[in-house]
């Protein structure tokens, strides 16, 4: 990501902790390159349609699809499963969010990957904390289907 934000990787952490998580090869990758392991206190699940093999002694499942990877993470918590990327894994989801955590950075960059565009008549926001003296400025929103 091109910014830092602290209080974002702090509400992540808040949100997701206990919980499974679901995520692209490429982002669990990332992960492992910036903590040397997978995401502690959460079940970590990885998509992959190549049959990616985890580094040995990590606890970690993979799944071809995103079907299979939600339905075995539904198994394991009557809780909230969360989809953590990347764009192409929040792509594939998004018809099946019933609720969406979101940051909204402020600021325009370039890149290559994108959350994909919500079609608001299909949300309802149910919550917005701005942090517009931040830099860059941020809203944290709660988002739910209608």
């Amino acid at each position: 990501m091109p910014w830092h934000i602290s209080e974002d990787l702090k509400r992540f952490k808040a949100l997701t902790m206990g919980a499974p998580v679901i995520m692209g090869r490429n982002t669990f990758e990332s992960i492992l390159g910036y903590l040397r392991k997978p995401l502690p206190g959460r079940e970590n699940i990885v998509i992959s349609r190549s049959g990616y093999t985890p580094p040995e002694g990590m606890d970690v499942h993979v799944f071809p699809t995103p079907e299979e990877a939600i339905d075995y993470a539904l198994t394991r918590t009557t809780e909230e499963v969360f989809i953590i990327g990347g764009a192409q894994i929040y792509t594939q989801t998004l018809d099946k969010a019933d609720i969406i955590h979101l940051t909204k950075v402020h600021k325009a960059v370039e890149g290559d990957a994108f959350f994909p565009d919500l079609n608001m008549n299909d949300w309802e926001e149910t919550t917005r904390e701005d942090h517009l003296d931040h830099d860059p400025p941020y809203s944290f929103l709660t988002l739910k289907r209608k």
